[in-house]
């Protein structure tokens, strides 16, 4: 009796558990009567390709399942000819997601609000989505004229456009910008105007050493050169484009390791690359090197991954002893090299190949779809975010993966036989002469 009683509850466990995941399930799946359908399928076209790069659309499709929405759309003029070019740029640049995240829904209201509902004397402050924000919180207000305003800028020119049961949309005017992105957009604006310092005199490396040449005194007309025979005898500067100056003159004494900070706080600052400042601080030993190479008068360019490219690093690439080091000494090329410099490199000679410090290792530069890309095959990276900082010793170039040295066969030379001595024999010319001569009748 006992065990048919246990044996019921279970079964009305069980199918209690499969009606709350088949209603969890008809729960999150959204009506093509959706106002998110009628968005991405509407004259809204600016403004639903946003959304889609924002990759909003699973967290809005979360949201109606709840609770209706308000969308304040921007038509495609304000969002394709009215906006700052550079602005827009810094939109949509990878690194810059969350705040083009903030600055859709901030445009989003957790409710239904038609045109009938606005308010007619005070103000009303309505939250948005972009909850984690401090000025997540909207105003709708009238105008003089008695019309719609949203944000206390931007005007409802097209009320109540698209209505469906789960929310509505309004057309405004112009894009309503959330202080915490103007302020991103400020920050990364005068981050890329102040990281650089100019340049004034370009400090001469010997191609051998790496190291300053210290230069020569001026000598007298007529009088014998003052170079070495070996200076003199020495290779030219190759083909490479020069590397572009660097700031003071040749008295400039090279502080490295305030150098080296100075380009992981630029890192820190600039966003993306968290990972390769927290390798280059905590994991390695890598930063304080490159201050007493820099010190010494070494000029180095770093190819920095950013933070989705070190995200794809497997645990068995990592698993190693000393794997971080070794993968960041291939990134870093004892040169100094810019944007500029690079592109005309690979645009002159095709590919171009730089010493890196993962000695004999080479990491080869080629163009490709107007930048430079470096590495071969499937684990290659384009420069993505150029001259990130660059003070004419250190210059720091993002690139959008993690570069490896090609893996090199080492041929195995095969056994040597044992010689084994043979009779001498005669010459293939006389064992001939000697067959037509027994032919004939005569003997050799």
């Amino acid at each position: 009796m006992d065990s048919q009683i246990y044996g019921a509850l279970n079964l009305f466990i069980f199918f209690l558990t499969a009606f709350n995941v088949n209603a969890l399930q008809q729960r999150t799946q959204i009506s093509s009567n959706s106002v998110l359908v009628a968005l991405l399928d509407s004259h809204y076209t600016e403004l639903s390709e946003l959304v889609e790069k924002a990759l909003l659309l699973q967290r809005l499709e979360q949201t109606v399942t709840n609770h209706n929405i308000t969308i304040f759309a921007p038509n495609n003029e304000a969002l394709e000819r009215q906006m700052d070019p550079e602005f827009k740029r810094f939109l949509l640049e990878p690194r810059n997601l969350k705040s083009l995240q903030n600055l859709l829904l901030y445009h989003i209201i957790p409710g239904r609000f038609g045109s009938n509902e606005w308010p007619v004397e005070n103000v009303a402050h309505h939250n948005t989505l972009c909850v984690d924000q401090s000025d997540n919180r909207l105003p709708l207000s009238k105008g003089k004229f008695g019309e719609n305003i949203v944000g206390g800028l931007a005007k409802v020119v097209r009320p109540d456009d698209v209505i469906r049961p789960d929310g509505l949309i309004h057309g405004i005017e112009r894009l309503l910008v959330p202080q915490s992105v103007q302020e991103d957009f400020n920050r990364r604006r005068n981050l890329g105007s102040i990281s650089a310092v100019l340049p004034e005199g370009a400090p001469v490396v010997d191609p051998r050493t790496h190291r300053l040449k210290k230069p020569a005194s001026p000598a007298p007309a007529g009088s014998p050169p003052v170079l070495p025979v070996y200076d003199a005898m020495a290779p030219g500067p190759s083909l490479a484009p020069a590397p572009a100056p660097g700031p003071g003159g040749a008295r400039r004494h090279f502080d490295g390791e305030s150098q080296v900070k100075d380009f992981i706080h630029t890192l820190l600052h600039y966003g993306g690359y968290n990972e390769l400042a927290d390798i280059l601080v905590n994991l390695t030993a890598l930063a304080t090197e490159m201050g007493k190479l820099v010190s010494e008068g070494y000029v180095l360019t770093v190819l920095a991954p950013n933070d989705e490219a070190m995200a794809k690093l497997t645990t068995e690439q990592l698993s190693d002893p000393g794997a971080p080091e070794q993968i960041m000494y291939y990134h870093i090329i004892p040169e100094y090299q810019t944007e500029e410099s690079m592109y005309n490199s690979v645009r002159r000679f095709g590919k171009v190949q730089y010493d890196t410090l993962r000695l004999p290792h080479k990491v080869v530069a080629e163009e490709a779809d107007g930048s430079v890309k470096f590495g071969q095959g499937e684990e290659s990276a384009y420069l993505f975010d150029p001259d990130i900082y660059t003070d004419g010793r250190i210059s720091v170039q993002g690139i959008d993966g993690v570069l490896f040295p090609v893996a090199t066969e080492t041929k195995v030379a095969p056994a040597t036989a044992p010689k084994v001595v043979s009779k001498l024999r005669r010459g293939k010319l006389m064992e001939m002469g000697c067959t037509i001569a027994g032919a004939l009748g005569h003997s050799c």
